[in-house]
């Protein structure tokens, strides 16, 4: 698996909400030549609630054929129900994806048993997955102890841990350090949030999966390269330097901020399929002045 920025990118819609193929192929090839480390397709970022299967197979499979091996693809295939999630990710397999990212059940959430159930299940598919836990989106929250039952199964290969509770991580990288050596050579842990790329890092953490690197993914980068090459200083203060808009991203329910934004950038990745709709005027001039003073 990769180790830096995985971009969970935007799936760009023509005038009609179709998928516009033409400026997702520019979006792969931006990323390819300023250093992302992996692309997350079909992830919430990338509006995967309101794509059919159809659409999300054809567009792993465009990305596939067009990343060529040159970084991982990722491809978003969770699900509520454990059986689709394990079709999906083994059609995301057949269409040359590296691994999936798989959140964990939301709406009917289910028990920690079976969360540890469902992902035993969806691992027969036989693709490294990255588990996804969002409480904020699913209100099911994975609790560190079960990743002693977790880190068992064959094919999980690491987590996007999204609960914003440092405190967690903290405690899941401890039973992943007690784990390792037994039966498994590693766990990747990911951050899920763009403010806490470095904590995550200084805890043992792998990188991050981002939604600012839709716009800066060389800086993302950077962040974690600069950690990992023992320059933290410079790590901490570019983290910080892009603060200010990470949590204006944020500022409505994503992917609302970063379209706009990549809009505003110059990016031709349209608006976005209900139930979200366009982004307040408030809420524009917050980004605007945000982009204006990183771009000047």
């Amino acid at each position: 698996m990769f180790r830096g920025s995985a971009v969970a990118i935007v799936t760009p819609f023509n005038h009609d909400k179709s998928i516009n193929y033409k400026s997702f192929e520019k979006l792969l090839e931006f990323h390819l030549i300023n250093d992302t480390d992996a692309i997350v397709v079909c992830g919430t970022t990338g509006e995967s609630s309101t794509l059919t299967d159809e659409e999300k197979l054809a567009m792993i499979e465009f990305s596939a054929k067009k990343i060529d091996g040159k970084i991982p693809v990722i491809a978003g295939t969770g699900s509520n129900n454990t059986i689709h999630a394990k079709n999906l990710t083994l059609q995301a397999k057949n269409c040359g994806a590296d691994a999936a990212l798989v959140v964990t059940p939301y709406y009917n959430k289910t028990t920690q048993n079976g969360i540890v159930e469902h992902y035993k299940e969806i691992s027969k598919a036989d693709l490294p997955i990255i588990i996804y836990n969002v409480p904020s989106r699913t209100g099911l929250n994975i609790l560190p102890d079960t990743y002693n039952d977790l880190l068992q199964i064959k094919n999980v290969i690491g987590v996007k841990e999204a609960s914003a509770n440092i405190s967690q991580i903290m405690q899941i990288k401890y039973n992943v350090n007690k784990f390792i050596g037994e039966s498994k050579n590693n766990f990747y842990i990911y951050s899920g949030n763009d403010d806490q790329i470095v904590p995550t890092l200084s805890l043992g953490g792998h990188g991050v999966i981002s939604v600012l690197a839709n716009i800066f993914p060389k800086q993302v980068h950077q962040i974690c390269e600069k950690y990992f090459s023992k320059d933290i200083e410079s790590s901490l203060e570019l983290q910080l330097e892009f603060l200010p808009l990470i949590n204006d991203l944020f500022c409505e329910v994503n992917p609302i901020p970063i379209k706009y934004a990549m809009n505003k950038m110059g990016f031709d990745v349209g608006e976005y399929r209900l139930p979200l709709t366009k982004i307040s005027n408030e809420n524009k001039k917050r980004l605007n002045d945000k982009l204006t003073k990183l771009t000047a």
